[in-house]
């Protein structure tokens, strides 16, 4: 493969035309194309790709969308698919798709491949990836119009595109299809093999043929390569003998025998064993199948010690190998970086961190001795003396060779050089050689690429991806690399090639060969003197281009042959419905696939075994025990198939029962790509709903009937102006569930209790009505904006029923002892100078001089008034007969001046009426938010006075009292929450009937908790009651599942519970039912609140909207609300609910919602039996639980790890001789045969039930042990008790540790620990959040599997659960003991006080996660950083330390 360089233009050309700067043996192998399925053989360099593209050009009418068909282009390596992407897409304007492993495509459904088919016309990918979707199904021959394969020379044997030919196109071929897509292959070679094999022409062309047949395709080429010579540069070859000289043998012995006792050393403690254990109780024996070694001490798993023991043997002969072909200094150079902690050489995660600390020190001690050998002096370098290094066998002269080669160039000012070898580690020992021989002789720098299909290097594709494009810069000047760069390098150059080690077969010599792209480039192959063999092999390479091109012309007119019958007539199972289908080849990896996504854990991976008997010609598969089948045998007479047959028959079995998909995908990985209700598109812009009580549209009507509501404010503290009763008028009456609704607001001097009421009714003519509304308005608008501008104006221009909110707020009073409205006040809203005297007669109050003129003092002491001078609004409450325009001001600088001299000062108002009594007036009170919790506002100075000259006064409404004022700042507040009650009631209507379920109604107040989120700052909200809910729905669910899906694992059960109550799916329902309109979001805001009646300022006009009880609401504008928030209230609402109509209303509102809950009438299925006294102490855990268990095979499966594989218990990898004599005969009489398991038995499944009960019924206890906690404590409680470190402790307490099966020697070592921890802590509780140490899962996993098995045995008895399991979590945590944990704690500190909690850097290394938390708090940094096992601990560790740092710096 080569990148397209060529400059083009093509403004002026149809896409279908070739382009204009094509070479003629382009054009000529397109015409080849696109008349039949074709190979381009062209050296590298000669445009290949351009023909590629091309021939996409001729088809792209056939591929553009909206078409369905598209054209695949395959590369072998992901590196090329960028790079052939980039190509098309700068050379046509088709749409290209890019594909690799790394993208997750391997979980990609069908839909989602059918999206990239809309949007994509070229799909450019690793060939297996196309393999694979042909296989499930979700790509069609028929729908590929062209197939590119790039270095399609790989198209033999399993290789993915042999496996696409032969599995697809032939088949579909033969079977008569005709529309397959048009073939197009490339390579420089068109033989992948040695060449030995074969020594004539004949044999060339038997190679080449094989290829043609396989892809179905002719070969063509250029008829000589003086054609191509033209165009493409060729490099020079050029042999460089060197005569092999070994190390000294002396030394060689030495070394030899060094490391050949390291090894034996260190292998002597891997000592091929495993190991199955059971804990029983002190009286009991361990039964345990245990082999005498010295492993024990090591605490190594069986598969970490074949893994290490194969490292330790691949670096051994890896160093044998340095010190035989490279020299002593080179073997010393691997074994020190080997032994080095920070290289990519070894893929240290795989290994467990004992094994790695084993091999590491393996290699050290290589390193200590071969180092001895070496000079030791400080100055002393390899690059002193070459030639005396290899006298000395610190260096060979296979590696003199290549230096000296090298430097033969240093004439050269831009030396691009690829030295290709065949081991990873040579690149990296040469590099290091290079790097420090360069320096002395050349300005040079070298690096090193090498695969990672050794399993020995690690390093990075970005890093690769770095190094050669810093080589194409010019920065790096050589490169060793192993075959990894013969296939996609573009550099043009490139001037220069070593072959340090010779080709390993034809191709792969002429693909290094073309890497050299420049003119006059040189082509080194070194070979040792004498080696005739090698050196006959490269010369023939050297002459077989010129073979292959006569053999390719000289057959060009042959026509393709058919593939044999033998080639692909492979058995195979194809599944109609989708076309998906497997052979018995390809079955091997599938079930493999499947076996992984089975539920498993870190002491435990799922996989499948096979066990063949060749003498009777058997192979037994046997699958984990959450396989819905339990082991297959097939039999057959060509034992190197037998287990691809056992695998084959296998799957079948697997999707005939459903556990494999139509498109043969394990169910799991297929139910995680369901279209689930919660992945529709969330749109978060949602209503705001008002109730409709408050809301009036209609005709006008000359006399309108009003309900009453008397609202009593009891006064709970002390202040000078006592509160008023108000009266609410209403056109509709109220829809409260409750005769009465009363509720306290907060006040600074203590609390304020409403009391809401029905008074009755009244009629009010229209022009009582504009009264009314006239006074509200104005008495709000001052409270509102504290200054009576444009007042007037506002007041002269309402009329009737102009607002859609057009309640009324009057102040009350009593007449007979009955609440009335206080029309007096009311009608202090119809002050006016010209019309006040026509209703004031016979008084003796004295008159007065205001702004507008004369007015009775009666009239001014209780009224709002204005000051024209300084803008502001006061309330009058009466005179200051002892203060007047003469009376002396004391200033805040301790002058003192009169009030007629201040007035003319600051204002330059001369006083006039210098002996008239100043008026007693207040600051209007301030309209606040009385429904926040712990309000920290202060009202400002409440007992504060000012006095005013009558004469600057504008008298705006009297009689009107202070009180009045007073009362109505309260007004806002209380009807917000009055609205939210509303809005309660219409919500719990709307689920009517289930909000009487069984006659039990649920309190307004209660729903009004589950809609009131944390955010509105109020004292209740709906976290307690979310808590709650959300434990009761996962019990709900997960019982239902448990039940209903008697043969689903737990993995494919917690999917579906996902989909069920994720966050997601619950939103989705909540906004089916309209939910969103009805949360309360945001903290109340008086001064958003909408006056009624009054269109100015905040008014907003309300749409109708149904509700889906066909109830009527509005709509008052529309606010962003998370998806979350959502899936809260629902939870919320689900625990509102249960805590008042117990589970059946929970249920009922469940159903109502869209959850249904119900479990059909299945009894649970035990379908073996087990002598449970044989497997644990039945009647110590009885006794310890305090329950006898009906059926004690279910015991025996919550105490099961999914490690444990017995012979006697279901689902085990040993088979007994009971099982295996049916299994032979059945054999007898069919060429396979399957027993299926029909239940699981491992915890698992009980342990997902476990879970979720032991969860609710925790959850429940701290709900009715603590009914007055605040909002959030509930779920701190919760947190505290319910998580693994709780439950393990608690289980290690009660020793339940002894009674695990399981075969983990990991487990076993961890829970020695874990017990050893524990009995050297003093926690006096045990929710865990003081431990510094993580414990195993499977500890806290057995309390939950246990919890499940008497939930089960008892017939779901939820109160038997809580009364045996609790004793052991005892003693309960409480609200005195519980601490939050501390990563909770720092992250609310931070939250509280606005500190900064910047981004946590995590790192791992060693085994071992590293988290640092960083924290900003006034001004000064507070960092630590934790090590621990896994990064929660860390997380937990380092939280801890910041979280102290931060308390004891004591800024509060």
């Amino acid at each position: 493969m080569e990148a397209v360089d060529m400059e083009m233009d093509t403004s002026q050309q149809n896409s279908s035309d070739p382009l204009l700067f094509a070479r003629s043996y382009q054009v000529e192998a397109l015409e080849k194309a696109i008349n039949q399925n074709t190979i381009a053989y062209l050296e590298t360099g000669s445009g290949k790709t351009l023909i590629a593209i091309m021939l996409l050009r001729y088809y792209a009418c056939l591929i553009r969308k909206p078409s369905s068909f598209f054209a695949v282009f395959l590369v072998p390596q992901v590196v090329l698919v960028k790079q052939q992407a980039d190509a098309l897409e700068m050379h046509t304007d088709l749409k290209v798709g890019k594909y690799w492993g790394d993208m997750e495509v391997d979980f990609w459904d069908g839909a989602k491949w059918n999206q990239e088919f809309e949007t994509y016309e070229v799909l450019v990918m690793t060939p297996q990836l196309l393999l694979n979707g042909l296989r499930h199904g979700y790509f069609k021959m028929n729908m590929i119009k062209v197939l590119i394969m790039d270095e399609c020379h790989h198209a033999k044997g399993m290789h993915p595109y042999a496996s696409i030919m032969r599995e697809f196109y032939h088949r579909h071929s033969e079977s008569g299809v005709s529309n397959l897509p048009r073939i197009f292959g490339m390579t420089a070679s068109p033989i992948n093999t040695k060449g030995d094999s074969f020594k004539s022409a004949d044999g060339y062309w038997r190679k080449i043929h094989e290829l043609e047949t396989i892809m179905n395709s002719k070969v063509y080429t250029c008829t000589s390569e003086s054609v191509l010579a033209q165009f493409v540069p060729f490099s020079t070859p050029k042999f460089k003998f060197y005569k092999h000289m070994k190390i000294p043998n002396d030394m060689y012995t030495h070394l030899e025998k060094e490391l050949d006792d390291l090894k034996v050393k260190v292998l002597i403690f891997f000592v091929p064993t495993f190991c199955y254990f059971s804990y029983q109780d002190d009286n009991s024996r361990c039964t345990a199948l245990q082999h005498e070694c010295s492993l024990d001490s090591l605490d190594l798993e069986a598969s970490a010690v074949t893994s290490a023991t194969k490292k330790i043997s691949k670096i051994h002969s890896v160093l044998i190998y340095c010190l035989n072909e490279l020299g002593v200094w080179l073997a010393f150079k691997a074994a020190e970086y080997l032994s080095c902690s920070e290289n990519e050489f070894l893929p240290w995660e795989r290994l467990e961190v004992c094994a790695e600390k084993i091999i590491r020190k393996f290699s050290s001690d290589a390193f200590r001795a071969i180092k001895p050998c070496l000079p030791s002096g400080t100055y002393w370098t390899i690059g002193d003396d070459i030639k005396g290094s290899v006298d000395a066998g610190f260096l060979t002269t296979k590696v003199l060779c290549l230096t000296e080669s090298l430097f033969e160039y240093r004439a050269l000012k831009d030396i691009r050089c690829i030295i290709f070898v065949q081991r990873v580690l040579t690149t990296i020992v040469l590099q290091s050689l290079l790097s420090e021989l360069l320096p002395k002789y050349s300005s040079w720098k070298a690096k090193y690429i090498a695969g990672t299909s050794s399993g020995l290097l690690n390093q990075t594709r970005t890093k690769q991806n770095d190094i050669v494009e810093e080589f194409r810069k010019g920065m790096i000047n050589i490169i060793v690399a192993t075959s990894i760069l013969e296939e996609g390098l573009d550099v043009q150059s490139c001037n220069l090639i070593i072959r340090f080690d010779p080709s390993s077969n034809i191709c792969s010599f002429i693909q290094s060969r073309g890497r050299a792209r420049m003119q006059n480039s040189d082509y080194l192959l070194m070979v040792e003197s004498g080696d005739s063999r090698t050196l006959s092999r490269l010369q023939e390479y050297l002459a077989c281009g010129e073979v292959m091109r006569k053999e390719s012309l000289s057959h060009a007119s042959d026509p393709c042959s058919p593939l044999t019958n033998d080639s692909y007539d492979e058995e195979f199972y194809r599944v109609e419905s989708t076309g998906a289908r497997m052979t018995p080849s390809s079955s091997v990896g599938l079930i493999r696939y499947y076996c992984s996504r089975l539920p498993g854990d870190m002491y435990f991976k799922p996989s499948p075994r096979c066990v063949e008997d060749k003498e009777m010609g058997i192979c037994t598969i046997h699958l984990p025990k959450s396989c819905p089948i339990q082991i297959g045998s097939v039999k057959g007479n060509n034992s190197k198939n037998l287990k691809k047959k056992a695998c084959f028959e296998a799957c079948k079995q697997l999707h005939q029962i459903g556990a494999l998909t139509d498109h043969l995908v394990p169910d799991v990985v297929e139910e995680k790509d369901v279209e689930e209700t919660g992945k529709e598109p969330y749109n978060d812009d949602q209503p705001i709903f008002y109730p409709p009580e408050l809301v009036t549209q209609g005709s006008q009507e000359p006399l309108a009937k009003y309900y009453c509501y008397l609202m009593e404010l009891n006064q709970n503290f002390d202040c000078e102006f006592p509160v008023h009763n108000v009266v609410l008028l209403l056109r509709n009456q109220l829809e409260m569930d409750e005769r009465s609704v009363e509720f306290e607001m907060e006040v600074d001097r203590g609390a304020l209790t409403v009391n809401l009421k029905h008074i009755g009714s009244i009629s009010l003519y229209s022009d009582q009505i504009i009264v009314c509304r006239r006074f509200q308005i104005a008495v709000f608008r001052v409270l509102m904006d504290r200054k009576a501008e444009k007042l007037t104006e506002m007041l002269c221009d309402l009329t009737s029923g102009n607002s859609d909110i057009d309640f009324l707020l009057l102040p009350s009073n009593y007449v007979d002892q009955k609440p009335a409205i206080d029309w007096f006040a009311v009608s202090s809203v119809l002050f006016s100078y010209e019309n006040v005297w026509n209703r004031h007669k016979n008084c003796n109050a004295g008159l007065i001089q205001t702004k507008s003129g004369m007015l009775c003092a009666c009239m001014i002491e209780n009224s709002l008034v204005s000051t024209p001078h300084n803008g502001h609004v006061y309330i009058i409450n009466g005179f200051r007969n002892n203060l007047n325009a003469n009376s002396v001001l004391k200033m805040s600088d301790g002058s003192e001046m009169t009030y007629k001299e201040y007035y003319r000062q600051r204002h330059g108002i001369r006083l006039r009426f210098d002996q008239v009594s100043f008026l007693s007036a207040r600051d209007i009170f301030p309209v606040r938010n009385h429904l926040q919790r712990c309000r920290k506002q202060k009202e400002k100075g409440i007992n504060a006075f000012v006095e005013l000259p009558p004469e600057l006064c504008d008298v705006l409404m009297s009689p009107i009292s202070i009180s009045t004022f007073y009362s109505f700042a309260f007004v806002p507040s209380i009807m917000h929450r009055i609205e939210s009650l509303l809005l309660a009631t219409s919500l719990g209507r709307m689920i009517h009937p289930v909000h009487c379920v069984q006659n039990v109604a649920i309190p307004t107040m209660k729903v009004l908790e589950a809609i009131t989120t944390k955010k509105c700052q109020e004292s209740f909200h709906l976290e307690s009651l979310e808590t709650l809910g959300d434990s009761f729905l996962k019990y709900a669910v997960c019982r239902k599942l448990f039940q209903t899906h008697q043969n689903h694992h737990e993995g494919l059960l917690s999917i579906k519970k996902d989909r069920i109550v994720s966050n997601a799916a619950l939103c989705f329902l909540g906004c089916n039912k309209k939910l969103p309109g009805f949360i309360r979001y945001e903290p109340f805001d008086p001064k958003s609140w909408m006056i009624p009646g009054c269109r100015s300022g905040i008014y907003t006009s309300f749409n109708e909207e149904t509700l889906c009880n066909s109830r009527k609401m509005y709509v008052s504008g529309r606010r962003k609300v998370r998806s979350k928030k959502i899936a809260d209230v629902v939870e919320a609402l689900i625990g509102a609910y249960l805590s008042t109509g117990g589970e059946a209303a929970a249920l009922s509102f469940m159903k109502w919602l869209g959850i249904t809950t119900e479990v059909p009438d299945i009894q649970d299925e035990r379908r073996f039996e087990v002598q449970a006294q044989n497997f644990v102490n039945v009647r110590y855990l009885e006794s310890l639980l305090k329950y006898s268990f009906k059926d004690s095979s279910v015991l025996v499966e919550s105490l099961t790890h999914g490690s444990y594989m017995l012979p006697a218990i279901p689902g085990c990898y040993q088979v007994s001789p009971v099982i295996f004599r049916f299994t032979i005969d059945m054999l007898k009489l069919h060429r396979f045969f399957f027993i299926d398991r029909n239940q699981f038995f491992s915890a698992q499944r009980l342990e997902f039930l476990g879970d979720s009960v032991l969860d609710y019924l925790i959850t429940l206890y701290f709900y009715n042990k603590y009914p007055g906690i605040v909002p959030g404590l509930l779920t701190d409680l919760r947190s505290a008790s319910v998580n693994n470190n709780c439950y393990a402790l608690s289980a290690v307490k009660a020793g339940l540790h002894k009674h695990i099966l399981h075969a983990s020697q990991k487990l076993h070592k961890d829970m020695k620990e874990t017990v050893q921890s524990f009995h050297e802590s003093s926690l006096e509780h045990t929710f865990g959040w003081e431990s510094e140490k993580s414990f195993p899962k499977v500890l806290g996993d057995v309390m939950e599997s246990l919890a499940g098995a008497i939930l089960v045995d008892s017939g779901y008895d939820k109160d038997i659960v809580f009364r045996c399991i609790r004793p052991l979590l005892e003693p309960m945590i409480t609200p005195e003991t519980m601490t939050v944990h501390p990563v909770k704690e720092l992250y609310d500190l931070c939250q509280k006080e606005h500190y900064e909690l910047r981004k946590r850097v995590v790192s791992r290394d060693d085994g071992v996660s590293s988290i640092t938390i960083e924290v900003e708090a006034n001004g000064r940094v507070f960092k630590h950083t934790s090590t621990a096992s896994n990064k929660k601990m860390a997380k937990k560790l380092a939280s801890k330390e910041v979280l102290k740092s931060v308390k004891a710096a004591n800024f509060s």
